[in-house]
């Protein structure tokens, strides 16, 4: 009997079969054994349905251990290369370091990396990893030639899913033999910068076609980054050694390039130390601030000068802005923003290479941070969208998971429909708008304990109440929140307060389908980039409400008349509804209710003062009616 196969009992739990396959990491075709075998021994419907619920639950659990493990890995690898970097001796076994962690990185079947050789004018294989063939380990090309020469010529990344059919760039036989011997298929080259050359390239590559994620290509550039600070730290360290071996001739110039060695390899180390134990980009900002007697801020890319970022940004260097030095902070092209040094006009080339190296760790620290942040507003969407589809009910796991993300399901709660209301030029400009509505409500729901995520064209959040707060509030501050960070209005309907979601995950359906509507009657009534709720409408709400709720909109309509009533034994209801019926008149109000007409005036006196002066206006005159007659409706033996 292999290894994944289960021998289910009888009696035994569906779920607890499943929880012995995820401890103990079985494979994914050993999930549908129990089902099988349910099947084959001709067990009833309910157990095979609950075999298969817990089945398809345990192996979303499953692939969610395998999204943390992996994502582990990556930083680990990332954390692992500044480490090296820190500690730097061996140039050839950073570069084989970098490598392999690429390739493990990207899961490839091969990475490599090729080197200038400016002696030769060609370009050679420096380090290779998971390569079998020989021919293709000795390669040496001609510049410009291959896919790594349109990446030198370009200084941008490249991919081609199928290398023999990709006539972007120029195939040689030597080359072409080399590929072909090595059986690759799908490569990923992006280059190795210096200053604004490009000193060779890093490749990732499979023997089978493949498609590279925007998120790999970025990942790779990173490690393309650290590979030309290594070279270039080793570049550093031979001129160093240079100068001492001319110590006899250029005394001087040697102290001088020992007290630059000291201050860089300073700041290599509290760089490393700072990525090491996790540290944050204001952490880096206040470390080179130290070692650069100055102020150094990190500042968001349209915040800073926009002409100096470009040209810092095209020229890899810091460059200089009035009394101010500015280095741009990418990642795989990507602009995050910018390292500017206040008011320090005077920086010699030792500190500005350490501010440019400062925006290379910065841009590895965001890089990390949002994969890790998009990897929880994964999460969290998946959680609110399993309560919207209902799909798993079981109250403690639903708990289980939300507790894990900092958020109650016990909690009441408002469901909110969000949709943006900008016109957008064409079809990518609205997908890009919608992913920036769906970033910003994932924020706004992390910082509120909430869950958010992308449905039918806009986005939809789970936010708690808070003391005092009301439906309407919330709607409003969240259209007013989210339309300021993607720069274009955002309509926001709200449902009623639900509670007790996680033993009723159906309410959140429900209660998603009411905010829906309040936001078309929104769009309706041409109150794009506002917020509001069902009690909003007045009586249109009772149209919106998922439930209807009648008593709610008597009471908010004609509660306090009815409470006077019913405390004092008045006739203030009576009174209304005879007034209402002659026309809102008087003196046909009081021959009805056989009573004087100052008496009618008492009793209109004292209704203005309990619902406000402007009852009698058309459109609350219209609710009061509509109140009164569901009042009268719901009671009928009360006159």
């Amino acid at each position: 009997m292999s290894r994944d196969h289960v021998q289910t009992a009888p009696g035994g739990s569906a779920e607890a079969e499943y929880l012995e396959l995820l401890a103990r990491d079985a494979s994914v075709e050993a999930y549908e054994q129990p089902v099988l075998l349910a099947r084959a021994e001709g067990r009833p419907t309910d157990r095979i349905a609950a075999l298969e619920q817990a089945k398809l639950l345990a192996l979303r659990v499953r692939a969610e251990l395998e999204g943390r493990r992996r994502r582990e890995a990556e930083l680990s690898a990332l954390f692992e290369t500044a480490h090296d970097l820190a500690g730097l001796r061996d140039l050839d076994a950073v570069l084989q370091a970098i490598v392999q962690r690429a390739r493990s990185l990207l899961g490839t079947d091969v990475a490599y990396l090729t080197l200038n050789d400016p002696a030769r004018g060609d370009t050679y294989m420096r380090v290779t990893e998971g390569s079998v063939s020989a021919r293709f380990q000795q390669l040496r090309l001609g510049m410009g030639e291959g896919l790594g020469g349109l990446v030198a010529q370009t200084t941008r990344p490249y991919v081609t899913d199928d290398y023999f059919k990709d006539a972007r760039f120029q195939h040689t036989l030597s080359i072409d033999a080399g590929v072909r011997d090595e059986g690759l298929v799908a490569i990923l080259g992006v280059p190795l910068m210096l200053s604004p050359h490009v000193i060779g390239v890093l490749f990732a590559a499979d023997r089978r076609a493949r498609v590279f994620e925007r998120e790999q290509i970025a990942l790779l550039g990173s490690f393309a980054a650290l590979a030309a600070a290594a070279i270039d730290t080793a570049n550093l360290l031979t001129e160093t050694r240079a100068a001492l071996a001319g110590l006899e001739r250029a005394n001087d110039i040697i102290r001088d390039r020992s007290a630059v060695i000291e201050r860089a390899s300073d700041v290599h180390d509290r760089l490393a130390e700072l990525v090491l134990r996790g540290g944050g980009v204001h952490d880096v900002a206040a470390a080179v601030s130290e070692v650069l007697s100055g102020t150094v801020e990190f500042t968001e890319a349209d915040e800073a000068p926009a002409e100096a970022l470009e040209a810092s940004r095209a020229d890899g260097h810091a460059v200089r802005h009035g009394s101010d030095w500015l280095a741009a902070v990418t990642a795989g092209g990507e602009l995050l923003g910018a390292l500017v040094l206040r008011g320090h006009p005077a920086l010699d080339p030792v500190d500005q290479r350490t501010l440019e190296r400062a925006a290379m760790v910065t841009s590895l620290l965001l890089l990390a941070r949002r994969s890790a942040a998009e990897a929880e507003q994964r999460v969290r969407g998946e959680l609110l969208d399993d309560l919207l589809d209902a799909r798993d009910r079981d109250p403690r796991l639903l708990r289980e998971r939300a507790a894990r993300l900092h958020a109650d399901l016990d909690a009441t709660h408002v469901v909110l429909a969000a949709r943006l209301d900008g016109p957008a030029a064409d079809a990518d400009e609205e997908a890009a708008a919608r992913r920036r509505l769906w970033s910003a409500a994932s924020h706004l729901a992390a910082t509120r304990r909430g869950l958010a995520a992308a449905r039918d064209g806009g986005t939809v959040l789970l936010l708690p109440l808070g003391a005092g707060d009301i439906a309407t509030d919330v709607a409003r501050r969240t259209a007013h929140h989210l339309g300021t960070a993607v720069h274009q209005p955002v309509t926001v309907g709200a449902s009623a307060p639900v509670t007790d979601l996680a033993a009723h995950p159906e309410k959140v359906a429900a209660a998603y389908a009411e905010g829906r509507r309040c936001l078309d009657a929104l769009h309706l009534l041409g109150r794009a980039g506002d917020g509001a709720a069902a009690e909003d409408f007045g009586f249109l709400g009772l149209l919106l409400a998922g439930e209807r709720d009648v008593a709610g909109f008597v009471d908010r309509t004609i509660g306090p008349v009815v409470s006077y009533d019913e405390r004092r034994g008045t006739e203030l209801l009576r009174t209304m509804d005879a007034y209402f019926a002659g026309g809102m008149s008087p003196a046909r109000t009081k021959d009805a209710l056989h009573v004087h007409v100052n008496t009618v005036a008492q009793r209109l006196e004292r209704v203005g003062r309990l619902l406000g002066e402007d009852w009698q206006s058309p459109a609350r005159a219209l609710e009061i009616q509509l109140a009164l007659r569901l009042h009268r409706l719901a009671a009928p033996d009360r006159r």
